[in-house]
């Protein structure tokens, strides 16, 4: 079954209502384990066909936003699951306080309990009129993003369509095209300003009304972090300022050494790594898909059936086309046990990292999506970007057939980009503390505050007027997690540093890295994060000696990386 055959109803949410309300029920008066075990798996049963149902909804609004039937349908999940959280949160009261939780924990483990215990701190019915508002906002952005229609050189582009031109090995084409980027994004400045500033105050109304200093605490639980605080990642941007942003630094001035430009680089400039240009993939789409193919069928049984299901059931939407949403991900159908990858091909090496990334992602849900509960099917967020940067790396033996005669400058190209990146994410994650610890501040206050993390985390860039987007700190507004899902960012920056284990693993033995991998993987979400990495034999990333080691292993590498015929 094709995905464009999976049908879709909208629920009749009164009945739904009904039904979950009688679930709860059925398990606060059963009389045995049995009982009670025979009522949550039918729970489990209605959960899985709801996330089904609300995520096809979404999967087909957002590969074209214009869509009147589907926008419609995304406007109804927007009220609708507000209000069934309500319901929801009824039943996780009931679990924990069920006489049978014992019997429950002993069967699935604890963490459900833990995972539910932080779920009740993150709702009341009282903030059910701004989780609705919230919800209308974050779509709002989403849609004037994908709405976006820039003029350069006669012609008209998407966001993401104009991505392969901002890495154009033409100085001063490459410079055009972020101006007229830029140019867009300051021509709606009012309006991104407008949206994220009623998100902030609503995010902050929300904390306030749950019993919150603000919304940083809430934030925190509906990100269910489980295992680590607000202190442990101060610890970690601590140290990606003292161990990786000397290095990241000394790889930018060794490319502006390469492009014959001035250090501190331009903004236009930083994203031209080699002056004959980027690695970008070899060949059409279907031709990345081929080569996606191969990569999986020689890396194990488990990967081969699984890309075979990915591509037969036609569960991956890459072209960019008119009316998409930016940007990409990976999500789940629980009805037919099936992930699905969303994405923008645009020509870029992002193409080819989006078969790796996002297909690491779903390859994680594959091999656990007969889990029960299905909140085990994934981990956190954090544990489950590491199931996909580290994909990548898995599929660097593989750079030639995606890359043809740049997959030398590909390997440079992607370890330096994943050390640069840290710097970057971790940025993302300090604004958005200080955003929402002051959440009185103006948008000129904000663009401020992004302006001047700048100088401490990406020291190698001009803020001249040649963006003035860019230069006056509004960059941030491109970054859609900040505008839809607040505090997620620093998730990669954690779940990088782990893959980079990965990479110095399958220098020295791939066959080993690839057991630690699965052994990571087949966890699925039923432990915590630093649980999954220490039965898998990795080090977590929130001590200082992760990241100095896997910083001082990468910039060897880097050092003495064979730079002959790439200019």
């Amino acid at each position: 079954m094709k995905f464009s055959d999976f049908p879709y109803t909208r629920p009749d949410l009164d009945q739904l209502k009904l039904e979950m309300g009688s679930l709860t029920q059925q398990l606060e008066s059963a009389d045995s384990y049995d009982q009670a075990k025979e009522t949550f798996l039918k729970w489990e049963e209605l959960g899985n066909h709801l996330s089904t149902t609300a995520t096809l909804a979404s999967v087909r609004h957002s590969i074209d936003t214009r869509d009147p039937f589907y926008d419609g349908e995304e406007q109804f999940w927007n009220m609708a699951m507000p209000e069934l959280q309500e319901y929801d949160q009824a039943w996780t009261m009931a679990m924990l306080k069920s006489p049978y939780r014992e019997q429950f924990a002993r069967e699935y483990g604890e963490l459900m309990f833990l995972n539910a215990e932080i779920a009740l701190k993150t709702f009341s019915p009282a903030i059910i009129p701004q989780l609705q508002r919230e919800n209308e906002l974050t779509q709002a952005y989403e849609k004037l993003l994908a709405s976006a229609q820039i003029p350069f050189e006669g012609k008209t582009y998407t966001l993401s369509q104009l991505t392969p031109l901002k890495t154009d090995s033409d100085d001063a084409r490459r410079l055009a095209a972020w101006k007229a980027e830029g140019q867009w994004y300051k021509d709606n400045q009012v309006e991104l300003d407008r949206l994220y500033d009623e998100l902030v105050k609503l995010r902050d109304e929300m904390g306030r009304k749950l019993g919150y200093e603000g919304y940083t605490t809430l934030g925190y639980y509906r990100m269910g972090r489980n295992c680590y605080t607000k202190k442990d990642v101060e610890k970690f941007r601590s140290a990606v300022v003292k161990y990786l942003v000397p290095v990241a630094d000394g790889i930018y001035r060794a490319q502006a050494k390469r492009l014959g430009k001035a250090y501190p680089l331009s903004f236009a400039d930083a994203e031209l790594e080699f002056r004959s240009g980027n690695p970008r993939p070899v060949g059409s789409a279907d031709d990345i898909l081929k080569a996606g193919k191969e990569f999986y069928t020689a890396l194990s049984p488990e990967t081969r059936e699984f890309f075979d299901t990915m591509l037969e059931g036609e569960l991956l939407d890459v072209l960019s086309t008119e009316g998409k949403q930016s940007g990409g991900y990976c999500t789940s159908l629980p009805d037919y046990g099936v992930p699905f990858i969303f994405a923008n091909f645009n020509g870029t090496q992002g193409d080819v990292e989006v078969v790796t990334h996002e297909a690491g992602h779903a390859f994680a849900y594959w091999m656990n999506r007969d889990r029960i509960p299905g909140q085990y099917c994934w981990p956190g967020m954090e544990a489950c970007e590491v199931h996909s940067m580290s994909m990548e790396f898995f599929a660097e033996p593989w750079s030639e057939s995606f890359f043809g005669s740049n997959a030398r400058k590909f390997l440079y190209s992607h370890l330096s980009g994943a050390l640069t990146f840290i710097p970057y994410g971790t940025m993302v994650d300090h604004f958005q503390h200080e955003v929402y610890a002051h959440p009185e501040m103006t948008p000129e206050q904000r663009h401020g505050v992004w302006k001047e993390l700048l100088g401490v985390y990406m020291p190698w860039l001009k803020l001249d007027g040649d963006i003035p987007f860019y230069a006056e700190g509004q960059g941030w507004q491109r970054q859609h997690h900040i505008y839809s899902s607040p505090f997620y960012y620093i998730d990669y920056c954690l779940a990088q540093t782990v893959s980079l284990q990965f990479w110095a693993m399958i220098q020295t033995d791939p066959e080993n890295a690839w057991k630690h991998y699965m052994a990571y993987t087949c966890q699925g979400g039923s432990k915590v994060f630093t649980e999954l990495l220490a039965n898998a034999g990795l080090e977590s990333p929130f001590g200082d000696a992760c990241l100095r080691e896997v910083c001082a292993r990468a910039h060897q590498w880097l050092e003495q990386f064979d730079m002959t015929g790439i200019a």
